[in-house]
Order: structure tokens, then C-alpha cells, then sequence
């Protein structure tokens, strides 16, 4: 059982302190609360127990608020600090949320107005909790054998990997598009005795029938129209390694009789070569198709079948390991910010909610490149259910409305000033709800909106300012 996220009250006035824990508890039963009178207290309590959000008083004798904030924060870089300040001292609280605070409060402080402050920051920290466990975890499976995933299933995978990989028998690697069997053959290939060799892949289909029997097999001179040299085939490159036959089921009958030779006598004949050349080459043979049903109509030899399935690794599709999908996501828009050169992203546990109850069809590869999608097309650094649903429908328009019918017809001249007027509002709001942490007070000063105006900007666009925090 986990413990319950916890809230520190620190004010020097045992009476205020101690009112606050007494008014806010039933306010928030899934917390625990308690109260420190001084910041080197608090400070203390900090070093000794983990705490998600710290409530301080600004002005304090010894350490004042904001010479605690920077220290508080150096022991617990997540805490979530708000701070309670008089009206004579906005000018330090802004101060204060530069310097990584949460969120500030003045005096007279409402009980149900903190409360909710407090909430939010809870969920902020489970938010973060959530992430730091999600990449530690991904950096364990990166470590273990880059096959992301912690499921039931995931761990069965691994297990047949790690058995696999110990012999030197053919392996068939079997599972839908996008299940990531390349993935699963780099594994058997760095865990088994040849990782050290070459790792050769091959994808049948990819080449014409005509020649691929001189892809794998190698030809010599003037074995046909174009052979100006000797080739050596895959065969021959990979001796001492391991080769992967990707999607074998599509190879065509002519290829299929010479990889059974190749199979049982461990030696190639190159096309238009009377001689054979030993090889030592570990086969790994991957397939979405049903070869029991290809063997069943002719289309596949069913002595090569068993060849090929001496031993079996079945990759289960996402559908059957949806547990794993925080993990994929999280893992993936690492990546993909990486890739396009941005600072990090988060999901929201929501979104990590929507992607896991979403079909895919396409499996891992698909879920990769929705989350590309998504880290092209969302605002803020934060992605919640509702950048996930407007990313779902295509539009990616990042739910901003066009200045036209999808029919191409222009929009009345009204109606497409207000969509324009409501785009760049969007994006405005969006870029200062990023720049001031989704703090509202200090988005007010920084626009020079009134708090009220702008609450209710967000309110009309659907904006929540806890996504930005």
C-alpha cells in the first residue's frame, strides 16, 4: 500500500498553523497534513520525510518564505510551494513564482480556495511521480534488452528471449504488424553466444522474386543478364552471426526449396555456381501471416514450416498488454522530442488514460507514430485527453477552428474573424499559461488582463490552466 501524499503548513503563529491543518484535513481526506512554526523546521521535516506540498507564510522571523523556497526546493526539487503573503507583498510573491514556487495565496486566506490550490498541487506531484517512475522504468527496460514493457505478457517475452538466445536453434518470431519482432531478433542477437558477429536482415517481400534468391544466395559472373561480378549473398555476409528472414511467409515457392537445402545441409550454392560454400549462420525467420493456413492452400512448404519452427516467439499485440502503453508513450515522446529538437513533454494521467483505452490496430509502431502526432500538434508542454482526442480525429489543427467549410467554400466575414481572433487568442493564452507555469495571477500582470477577463478567456476557449503546471 503506498502512502498518502502529504502537506506541510509552515507559519509561525501556532494558532493560524494549526487552524489551517484542523480546516483543510476533511477538506482533503486522501492527504496527510501537518504543521512546522519556523522554516529551519521545515526544513528539517523536509530532510526527513518526502512531502508533495508545502504551504509557508512569506514573512517569518529567521527564514522568510523566500529564503526557504530555494532551499526547500533544492531537498525536494518537485515540492509544490505556495506561499501566503499579505497584499503589501505581491511584489515578492511574483519574486517568488520566478523562483519556482507554485502558487500564492493572500491574506485572509479562504479555507475552500486553499484547499483547491492544495488539491491542484497534489495532482501536480502525482503527475511528476507518475513521469519519474514511467522513465526510470524505461530506462530499466532500455537497459535490459530495449523491449519496452513490464506486463505480464512483456515479461513472458523476455523470458522466451532470454531461453532462446542460449541455443543455436532456428527461431520463428511471430505476431501481428508493428509488435516489434525486429526488436525481439536485435535481443536474441545481443543475448546469444554470436553477438559478436554480424546481425544481417533481410525483408523478403521488399524484393522482387527474381532477386531475391540472389540477395541470399549470392551469384557469380554472367549467372544472368546484369551479373558483371561475382556477389556474395546474406548467407555468406552473416557467417558467424545471425541472419532474419522478415515476413518469411511471403517468400516465393523457388526460394522457399533452396532455403530448406540451406537449412539442412548449411551450405549455399550461389545462382549459376556449381560449388557450395559452407556457412555457419543462425536463422531467425519472422511472420505476421498464418503459415498453418499458407501451408494448408499450398503456398508454403510445410517441410520448411518445421524447419523454420524449431523453437517459437510469439509478440503479443498492444491490445493484449495495454498496461505496458504508459510506458511506450512515455518512452516515445522522449524520443520524439528529441528528435524534432524540443524540450520535454509530459502526459497528464489522463492522456495516459485516453491512449491506453484507444484501439491500435497498427500495435507499437502505430502508438509511435500517434505520439509523433501528438508532440508535432500539441501547445504547452503538458498533453492531456483532450490534445489526445483532437489528435485522434486527424485534424491536427490542435482544436483551432479554420477559416473555411471543409468543402473549401468561405465562411461568412464575421464568423471567419471571430475563428482567427479565437486561433490567435489560443495560441497567445497558451504560450503565457507556458511562460508563468499556468499560475492565472501572474499571466494577468505579464498580459495586462485583468485576472477576471483572462479566466474567462480560458473558460470560453477550454483552456485549463493546470495542464501548463
Amino acid at each position: 500500500m503506498t502512502d498518502k501524499p502529504r502537506v506541510l503548513i509552515v507559519d509561525d503563529q501556532p494558532d493560524f498553523a494549526k487552524g489551517l491543518v484542523r480546516l483543510l484535513t476533511p477538506k482533503l481526506p486522501g492527504a496527510g497534513l501537518s504543521c512546522v512554526l519556523s522554516g529551519e523546521a521545515a526544513l528539517a521535516d523536509l530532510a526527513a520525510r518526502p512531502c508533495d506540498v508545502m504551504v509557508t507564510d512569506l514573512r517569518m522571523p529567521g527564514l522568510t518564505g523566500l529564503d526557504l523556497l530555494p532551499k526547500a526546493l533544492a531537498l525536494a526539487p518537485n515540492l509544490g510551494v505556495v506561499l501566503v503573503t499579505a497584499h503589501g507583498d505581491i511584489d515578492s510573491a511574483v519574486l517568488a513564482l520566478k523562483a519556482g514556487a507554485y502558487d500564492f495565496l493572500t491574506k485572509p486566506v479562504d479555507s475552500d480556495h486553499l484547499a483547491r490550490v492544495i488539491a491542484k498541487g497534489l495532482e501536480r506531484a502525482a503527475l511528476l511521480g507518475e513521469n519519474r517512475r514511467l522513465r526510470a522504468a524505461v530506462a530499466a527496460c532500455r537497459a535490459d534488452s530495449g523491449l519496452l514493457g513490464q506486463s505480464p505478457a512483456m515479461r513472458h517475452v523476455k523470458d522466451t528471449i532470454a531461453a532462446v538466445a542460449a541455443s543455436d536453434y532456428t527461431v520463428l518470431i511471430r505476431g501481428e504488424s508493428g509488435t516489434g519482432k525486429e526488436l525481439a531478433a536485435r535481443a536474441i542477437h545481443a543475448l546469444s553466444r554470436r553477438a559478436g558477429g554480424h546481425f544481417l536482415s533481410v525483408n523478403c517481400p521488399a524484393i522482387p522474386d527474381q532477386i531475391l534468391e540472389s540477395e541470399l544466395f549470392g551469384h557469380v559472373r554472367g549467372a544472368f543478364t546484369g551479373a558483371e561480378r561475382d556477389r556474395r549473398g546474406l548467407f555468406v555476409a552473416a557467417n558467424g552471426g545471425i541472419l532474419v528472414l522478415d515476413e518469411i511467409g511471403d517468400i516465393p515457392m523457388s526460394v522457399q526449396t533452396k532455403l530448406l537445402r540451406v537449412l539442412q545441409e548449411r551450405e549455399v550454392r550461389p545462382v549459376g555456381s556449381s560449388k557450395s560454400i559452407p556457412v555457419d549462420v543462425r536463422i531467425l525467420a519472422s511472420t505476421n501471416q498464418d503459415l498453418e493456413a499458407r501451408i494448408s492452400d499450398k503456398t508454403f512448404r510445410e517441410d520448411l514450416y518445421y524447419r523454420l519452427n524449431v523453437l517459437t516467439l510469439r509478440l503479443p499485440p498492444l491490445r493484449e498488454r495495454r498496461d505496458d502503453i504508459p510506458l511506450l508513450a512515455t518512452a516515445f515522446l522522449e524520443r520524439a522530442c528529441r528528435e524534432m529538437g524540443l524540450g520535454d513533454k509530459e502526459f497528464t494521467p489522463e492522456g495516459l488514460a485516453a491512449l491506453t483505452g484507444r484501439d491500435w490496430p497498427g500495435n507499437v509502431r502505430e502508438l509511435f507514430n500517434f505520439v509523433r502526432r501528438l508532440t508535432v500538434f500539441s501547445h504547452g508542454d503538458v498533453i492531456n485527453a483532450a490534445a489526445v482526442a483532437d489528435a485522434d480525429t486527424g485534424s491536427g489543427n490542435g482544436g483551432e477552428q479554420r477559416d473555411d467549410d471543409d468543402d473549401g467554400t468561405a465562411a461568412p466575414y464575421l464568423e471567419a474573424k471571430a475563428q482567427v481572433v479565437d486561433a490567435f487568442t489560443r495560441r497567445y493564452v497558451e504560450r503565457l499559461l507556458g511562460q508563468t507555469r499556468g499560475n492565472i495571477s501572474e499571466a494577468a500582470r505579464v498580459s495586462g488582463l485583468e485576472r477576471v477577463s483572462l479566466q474567462k478567456i480560458l473558460r470560453r476557449l477550454g483552456i485549463a490552466a493546470e495542464g501548463f503546471r
